[in-house]
């Protein structure tokens, strides 16, 4: 991109930038964070290309300048690991809005494919789930606790397991990201095409609804979290296959803190997950509604955390920045 057209693309950011920066009133620290990492990312562009021209110059007075108002009103909190997770990481994760709804559609697409692949073929559910978790599993059915799966193990030792392997797997669908995300599309379909296929298997038993509610009462957290995972590792792909005006390399740094930032998200999630499979699923006498009521609630965390909250956090910066002009 010439200097010329580089400068006209991004001259009215700057200024409102600087106007910011000069402002007397506080900004707040995710709004610096935003300016300093947006305008560090138009710095480096510039030296690649421009190292010598005023531009160059220019942005790196302003960088400068977000840097020394950063760290002049920084004030390590002990509340910082809290700010992050209410404040910091939900008005980031507004922008991977459509990675998030593309991982979401990928998980459907091959949850439905696995569904479909174990109606038409019977032998489809051993080949995926393998045939000693069948043939135990329908021994459960006929001994009548279809769910006995969820009590072999103490409820701390399936704690700790499910969560560090659910852990792996979020970090596997991240990693991936690297192959152009087509790391990242297979590891949510291997999942998907699992779950797909479970499902089919108790329905084709007659136990849709006893699986359903009992499976999702963890499944609704650690299904969501790995779909979260999966827009990590997408985020990764796009920023290798579509670096914009950065190096592609530029764009991949980018793009790797970026992805890592939402995974670190789940890891909370995925010990309430792990939690309520150790210690809350093995439960299968529990009343419907209560199953019902434990679900409803996770589905609405998820929702709220990762989409609504992200919205109404983007509205009211944007309302903010618009009152100081």
């Amino acid at each position: 991109m010439r200097e010329a057209a580089f400068v006209k693309q991004n001259k009215d950011k700057w200024l409102k930038f600087e106007s910011l920066l000069q402002n007397k009133n506080n900004l707040r620290p995710e709004q610096l964070s935003n300016i300093y990492i947006e305008i560090s990312d138009h710095l480096s562009y510039s030296r690649t290309f421009y190292p010598k021209s005023n531009t160059t110059t220019y942005l790196n007075q302003l960088a400068a300048s977000a840097h020394q108002k950063i760290y002049k009103n920084k004030k390590e909190s002990q509340n910082r690991f809290i700010t992050f997770f209410t404040k910091e990481f939900p008005i980031f994760f507004y922008k991977f809005q459509k990675q998030l709804l593309l991982s979401f559609l990928i998980f459907a697409l091959f949850s439905a494919a696995g569904a479909f692949s174990a109606a038409s073929d019977h032998t489809f559910v051993r080949s995926i789930l393998g045939d000693a978790y069948v043939n135990m599993t329908l021994q459960n059915i006929a001994e009548g606790d279809p769910m006995a799966v969820y009590k072999k193990m103490s409820e701390t030792d399936m704690f700790l397991g499910i969560t560090i392997n659910n852990i792996r797997v979020s970090l596997m669908a991240f990693s991936m990201g690297i192959l152009a995300g087509i790391g990242t599309v297979f590891i949510l379909m291997q999942n998907a095409v699992m779950l797909g296929s479970f499902q089919y298997f108790f329905y084709d038993q007659g136990l849709l609804w006893e699986s359903a509610r009992t499976i999702w009462i963890h499944g609704t957290i650690e299904i969501s979290v790995i779909i979260i995972a999966g827009c990590a590792g997408l985020v990764v792909g796009k920023s290798i296959l579509f670096p914009g005006t950065f190096t592609r390399l530029t764009s991949f740094v980018k793009g790797v803190k970026n992805g890592l930032k939402i995974v670190i998200s789940t890891i909370p999630f995925f010990i309430i997950a792990g939690f309520l499979e150790g210690f809350v699923t093995r439960l299968t006498q529990m009343p419907d509604w209560l199953a019902i009521l434990i679900i409803g609630s996770s589905l609405a965390l998820i929702l709220f955390y990762y989409i609504f909250y992200p919205i109404y956090l983007y509205k009211q910066q944007q309302i903010h920045e618009t009152g100081l002009h």
